[in-house]
């Protein structure tokens, strides 16, 4: 963790020396679940977005710099980066999530599920939210899921008080049976890691730029269950996925739950008991 994010007047006076420009206003947008982000207006160049908070920064600079890079998906531009404060490019949006955007965000993530590795992990260990995401090369995706994904979050929220010892174990129990439950994949995918409708930015009717990653290589599956379990996007995004890369028979019947424990764990570990019963559910689901 870093120290104490910066105040905006503190963003102001560093924005004004990176930018060699006077900043006329300074907005603090809605939406950031981990950290604060403004609009930066200034007279003589396009806008800018500030975004602190206490998790080094720099990481999730780095992943918006690989999925620039290494990837067809559109990601805001990054201009500078430490840990406590991340300069972007400002992407114009209206927030409307049509059939249109749906399909949109279809067709981008099918085109990054394209970028494939040959073991899953990634070269660096990412975050989620506020928390580091262990990323060691693995061979097995059934075996990454369950160590670095399940079991390290369990463990980090029962260290924490987060998460009772007795659902520790039931997820404990899950892990151990993933073999029969989960598949490899034909390759490791590339995924965003946090596809809701907060991290897309859209307007007439397409998205414009996806934020906040959180990226690592894994079954693409993974990606399409954490959009399901929030209810993100619907039936045209599933339909639309459908028809590019195919989703395998069984995964909203079984897999999509399996998957979302991770997220759920995640979030009882963010903000607190108010996700155990969802979380409770979907292990009893399971039959655990």
């Amino acid at each position: 963790m870093t120290e104490t994010p910066p105040a905006p007047e503190s963003v102001r006076a560093r924005a004004e020396s990176r930018f060699g420009s006077a900043v006329s206003t300074l907005t603090e947008l809605d939406g950031g679940e981990v950290g604060t982000v403004y609009r930066l207006d200034f007279a003589d160049r396009d806008p800018v977005v500030a975004k602190v908070g206490d998790t080094p920064l720099t990481v999730e600079a780095e992943m918006l710099r690989y999925l620039s890079d290494e990837s067809p998906l559109p990601v805001p531009e990054v201009y500078d980066a430490s840990d406590d404060l991340l300069f972007m490019a400002h992407v114009e949006g209206d927030g409307r999530v049509t059939p249109s955007v749906e399909r949109d965000a279809a067709d981008h993530l099918a085109a990054l599920h394209g970028v494939t590795a040959e073991a899953c992990g990634f070269p660096f260990d990412t975050l989620s939210g506020a928390f580091s995401l262990p990323n060691p090369w693995t061979d097995s995706w059934v075996a990454f899921f369950r160590e670095y994904r399940l079991l390290d979050c369990a463990d980090a929220c029962v260290a924490e008080g987060k998460l009772p010892v007795d659902d520790r174990e039931r997820v404990a129990d899950l892990a151990a049976d993933l073999d029969s439950l989960l598949t490899e994949p034909d390759a490791p995918a590339l995924v965003h890691g946090d596809v809701w409708r907060g991290n897309l930015l859209v307007g007439d009717g397409a998205v414009r730029a996806f934020i906040d990653p959180a990226i690592y290589y894994g079954h693409p599956e993974v990606e399409l269950a954490y959009v399901a379990l929030f209810g993100s996007l619907g039936d045209d995004f599933f339909d639309r996925y459908d028809e590019r890369r195919g989703i395998d028979e069984g995964f909203f019947e079984t897999r999509a739950t399996v998957y979302g424990v991770h997220p759920l764990l995640e979030h009882v570990r963010h903000f607190g008991d108010a996700y155990l019963p969802r979380l409770r559910e979907s292990l009893r689901e399971l039959g655990y």
